[in-house]
């Protein structure tokens, strides 16, 4: 079946159907990974978006069932140049089709995916909505302008009630907004007692929990409509060691009188250089987000920024002067990605420890 991308500037690309046969409307991004498909199509923060994959070949290695982050898929739909049907992998479970008909993704092969990239760089991203055989385009286009992207995705994919992952080491209290299990399976490999919180815990239902150190996840769309949770880390952060990721550290500045703002096409691939400020080193990190830090935000406040991005000078982590808190614009559970700043969790664990001597 024919399948049509229409993009809000009028903009068609007519391709092959694959996956659902929903139309569905969303915020059309692109990713520069070569791998990991499985781990994008899973990963909450692509709430409500369409995303281009600029690796022309997707699929060639299944789908199989450990490299999920997420059990329930909130991505909009996929786009690829090539969509793979008979791929080859000794842990293929399903093709990539497959698995997007049964999480109902639809999905659009056969078209420019690097033209589409380019209309994306120049003009910022585009809302786009899917229209299959033998519907009306300019329909579609009229219906795509009405159509309004959603402020809520993060309530959409957090938690909605606390649940455990037991282990024998730190407490850590995780509050999801839209959580990536890299980052669980991170803590929980370094035995971290760890409490999943929903996106709209109080500091009273946080601290409650006794932590020894409290980790703020990745998730969608604009930090600012999330008012509960910067309210929650202006609370917390002068009690215990705190440790934010993407969306984490967004709020972490706007918790601590900084702004962010909204970037023209963002950041999303697994191969963007980052500075380590204190040490000049530069590692390859995994990043996926639309908004940004400012940095003429930071001056004045009781923040230092850490780390900068060395594609665009964009400030890429944030400690605090006074409290044992830190925070990266990455994604140092890298998944997919290099696993060069994996070692920030362990950072994040001498932060507790040392917090727990200084109470003794």
């Amino acid at each position: 079946m024919k399948r049509q991308l229409i993009l809000e500037d009028g903009t068609i690309f007519t391709g092959e159907a694959f996956g659902s046969d929903s139309e569905r409307f969303g915020e059309v991004v692109f990713n520069t990974s070569m791998t990991g498909y499985q781990e994008i199509l899973s990963d909450p923060s692509y709430c409500g978006q369409i995303v281009t994959l600029t690796y022309p070949l997707i699929g060639n290695y299944g789908i199989n069932r450990d490299d999920f982050e997420s059990i329930s898929p909130a991505v909009a739909g996929l786009v690829v140049r090539e969509a793979e049907d008979f791929p080859s992998n000794w842990r293929s479970e399903l093709s990539l089709d497959e698995y997007m008909k049964q999480k109902n993704i639809p999905g659009i092969s056969g078209i420019d995916t690097r033209k589409l990239t380019r209309i994306i760089r120049k003009h910022g991203t585009l809302k786009g909505i899917f229209s299959n055989e033998g519907r009306n385009a300019e329909e579609a286009l009229q219906q795509l302008k009405a159509s309004v992207i959603s402020a809520d995705q993060v309530k959409k994919v957090s938690v909605k009630t606390a649940y455990p992952s037991p282990g024998r080491g730190k407490r850590v209290v995780l509050v999801d907004f839209g959580m990536k299990h890299g980052i669980l399976r991170e803590l929980n490999n370094r035995d971290c007692d760890v409490v999943v919180v929903p996106y709209n815990a109080s500091p009273e239902e946080v601290l409650s929990l006794s932590p020894d150190g409290v980790m703020l996840s990745n998730g969608p769309g604009d930090p600012k409509d999330v008012p509960e949770a910067i309210h929650m880390i202006k609370n917390i952060q002068q009690k215990v060691p705190l440790f934010g990721i993407c969306l984490g550290h967004q709020l972490f500045a706007l918790a601590n009188g900084a702004d962010t703002e909204k970037m023209k096409f963002g950041h999303r691939g697994a191969n963007h250089p980052v500075k380590d400020l204190k040490t000049g080193k530069v590692s390859l990190t995994s990043q996926n987000h639309g908004y940004t830090v400012q940095e003429r935000s930071v001056e004045g406040k009781e923040l230092e920024i850490t780390h900068i991005g060395l594609n665009d000078s964009t400030i890429e982590g944030l400690k605090h002067k006074r409290f044992s808190a830190f925070t990266v614009q990455y994604h140092p559970e890298a998944s997919p990605g290099p696993e060069d700043a994996n070692y920030l969790f362990d950072e994040f664990l001498s932060m507790m420890q040392a917090a727990q001597k200084e109470g003794e």
